[in-house]
């Protein structure tokens, strides 16, 4: 060993010593029942188990708002416990819903989160901070619920005109007083516009709607008129300040996050985040768009029409190709490198997609290749039926996202060797 590799020893043996630890925790996980499954494919090391419960409703209720493609908050909190202390910041550049600030808040670690989409903030800002119950009813009160708003006669087909009299009537009371250009809006206006908005459309009397899709998506109106007329259906009543309020006592059922040190939302490219400085990050836990599965305009343009988001100008990009979805990873894992500190950790979650004839781990540790990354491993959540794949068909471990799949890499203090094998595809 040369003398500068000696001299470097140390500090590599120390900064190796959490990831090390980590994979030894992941072989030796049998907290359900089962030992860790652990093979190499295709020159990737796994790590398969039941390392989270796949039970509904077993997390923080502050977590329960509904978003289409969001992974469960256990996820996060499997990396937080054993890869942050209390204080780091814990970074989700697709945070979608918001699951991953939400959770490093819950657990006294620095929020930070990201999304193309600026209804991911509305979604997430106001849960890290919650106003009290009190507060909440207060406000609601204030609301001028009768007054005349300009409507949309097509939204009659999920809502009762009473109903949507007052979702306008709220619509542009919020507007009015917490635009989205506000980067600090009172944090009560802004927890009802959340709370708003994740009971727009859904399938019981604890949504607005008369029963719909599942609640994390809206169809469209003419789709809602075909199930209307299927179900025999027409949009009953609702007390709009009622059901809020109702489900703000759910959210809040086991009390705010604890204190932790201020967050920091962004609305943005997952690839560019200047706002967020050099080797500010602990951890990263992050899932992205898979390919061309999701249509996110369309599932959140109900919502968008809510907030004043104009869904057209949001550039949520489909990625249909392997090629042009791995260049978009790369470019990503380009910039979490620059904001993560040495020895920090990604987990990024992917799923198998077009029926299981792509796995997208593989194209994630692709694209980690020649970035300044060690690449550990992918670890593989195997897990039971979930509500949710049930309600979308998905069979068990054998298709769609039910399958969770983390691809682990640790940041490199300096960039890799060169090895020739940067460009190289895993299939």
């Amino acid at each position: 060993m040369s003398a500068t590799a000696c001299a470097l020893a140390p500090a590599r043996s120390r900064r190796l010593s959490v990831s090390d630890a980590f994979l030894d925790q992941v072989r030796a996980f049998a907290a359900f029942g089962c030992p860790t499954e652990v093979f190499d494919d295709a020159g990737i090391p796994y790590f398969v188990n039941e390392f989270w419960t796949a039970g509904q409703r077993q997390a923080h209720p502050i977590h329960e708002v509904s978003y289409r493609a969001c992974f469960k908050p256990q996820l996060p909190e499997f990396f937080i416990a054993r890869l942050t202390a209390p204080g780091d910041a814990v970074h989700d550049p697709f945070m979608g819903r918001g699951t991953t600030p939400v959770q490093a808040a819950l657990m006294g670690r620095q929020p930070f989160g990201n999304d193309i989409n600026p209804l991911a903030v509305l979604l997430t800002r106001p849960r890290l901070a919650p106003p009290p119950l009190a507060a909440i009813a207060a406000r609601l009160a204030e609301v001028p619920w009768q007054q005349d708003s300009e409507t949309r006669d097509d939204l009659l087909a999920f809502y009762h005109p009473d109903t949507l009299r007052q979702l306008t009537a709220l619509r542009a009371w919020l507007a009015a007083r917490a635009p989205l250009d506000d980067p600090a809006p009172d944090p009560v206006d802004d927890w009802i516009r959340m709370v708003a908005l994740n009971r727009l459309s859904g399938h019981s009397p604890g949504f607005f709607s008369v029963r719909t899709m599942p609640p994390n998506q809206a169809v469209s109106v003419s789709g809602q008129l075909r199930l209307n007329a299927k179900a025999g259906a027409s949009p009953p009543p609702r007390d709009v300040a009622a059901l809020i309020l109702k489900k703000s006592r759910g959210l809040l059922a086991r009390g705010a996050p604890p204190a932790h040190p201020p967050g920091r939302l962004l609305a943005g490219d997952a690839a560019a985040s200047p706002a967020l400085a050099d080797g500010s990050v602990a951890l990263v836990v992050t899932s992205p768009p898979f390919l061309d599965i999701v249509q996110y305009a369309a599932d959140n343009w109900l919502r968008c029409w809510f907030a004043g988001i104009d869904p057209e100008a949001v550039p949520i990009a489909m990625h249909r190709g392997e090629s042009a979805w791995t260049a978009m990873i790369r470019a990503v894992l380009t910039e979490q490198a620059r904001l993560l500190r040495p020895g920090g950790h990604v987990a990024f979650e992917v799923g198998e997609v077009r029926g299981g004839r792509v796995l997208l781990e593989r194209l994630v540790w692709q694209a980690a290749a020649g970035l300044p990354y060690d690449r550990l491993g992918v670890i593989v959540n195997r897990q039971d039926f979930t509500k949710t794949a049930h309600c979308w068909g998905v069979a068990n471990n054998l298709r769609g996202t039910n399958t969770n799949r983390i691809v682990l890499l640790r940041r490199l203090s300096t960039p890799p060797a060169a090895t020739g094998t940067e460009a190289t595809t895993v299939r």
